[in-house]
């Protein structure tokens, strides 16, 4: 099989009409196989707070209590994941609409990190390769939505999605992790940086060259690196097929 794109896109980005067809079109185009995962961003939290529940972040993860876990399902299983799945499906794509709960794709232990309580927040401990790859020989698009089973208790969990297609894309040996945002690539001496390397990266950090909004891109494209993707990729919906900057 050719090598695998895994695709992340966030839940604010697709909150927009516009976007998400461009989004189709382009995946519909795509010439290799694709995964693709997305977030739930700004639709779960206004949905948690119609519902009268608090909306707490620690270190940049939703805590998520029981109640509000079953919110989170309900809009990024459903409402979010149904909506990218059509869109997909009216562009010509043979998407899959999915969470890790199906065949237990994903499986995860409770996220603490520094010993935090998230509550139903999980870390991803193991994905099907084998069965993400069947689907993907038939011509098939898996369209992942971020919520995993729980390893030892059956329990649904909300994972981070950017930590959701890390663990998709090591699991898919070679394949490269692509991050769809709405900027075009690193911008470095006013242009896009085509590829860039770990001390480039840390170098341009420290001079600010790469501030403010970039600084959480590009180190979600390093730790994707780390966790097992043999390259990682930023860029907009422009620069889908092959622009933007990537990251070796």
């Amino acid at each position: 099989m050719e090598r695998v794109t895994v695709v992340k896109v966030g839940g604010n980005e697709l909150d927009a009409p516009a976007f998400l067809a461009g989004l189709s079109a382009a995946v519909a185009s795509f010439a290799a196989p694709l995964v693709l995962v997305h977030g739930g961003g700004k639709e779960i939290t206004a949905a948690l707070a119609s519902a009268g529940l608090p909306v707490h972040f620690v270190e940049g993860l939703r805590v998520t209590s029981p109640a509000a876990m079953a919110i989170m399902q309900q809009v990024v299983c459903g409402t979010i994941n149904k909506r990218v799945v059509s869109s997909l499906v009216a562009a010509g794509a043979r998407a899959l609409g999915l969470s890790g709960l199906d065949l237990g794709l994903l499986r995860c232990v409770p996220h603490r990190p520094a010993g935090a309580d998230l509550g139903r927040v999980g870390a991803i401990t193991s994905v099907d390769a084998e069965a993400l790859t069947a689907m993907l020989g038939h011509g098939w698009l898996p369209v992942f939505a971020p919520v995993a089973l729980g390893a030892h208790d059956g329990l649904s969990y909300n994972v981070n999605a950017d930590m959701v297609a890390q663990a998709i894309a090591a699991a898919l040996g070679g394949a490269e992790l692509l991050f769809v945002t709405n900027v075009p690539g690193v911008l470095l001496g006013g242009a896009v940086a085509q590829q860039l390397e770990r001390a480039a990266v840390a170098r341009a950090i420290a001079s600010g060259e790469i501030s403010g909004g970039m600084v959480p891109k590009v180190r979600a494209a390093l730790a994707a690196l780390e966790a097992g993707a043999a390259s990682a990729r930023i860029t907009n919906l422009a620069g889908f097929a092959a622009g933007g900057t990537r990251f070796l």
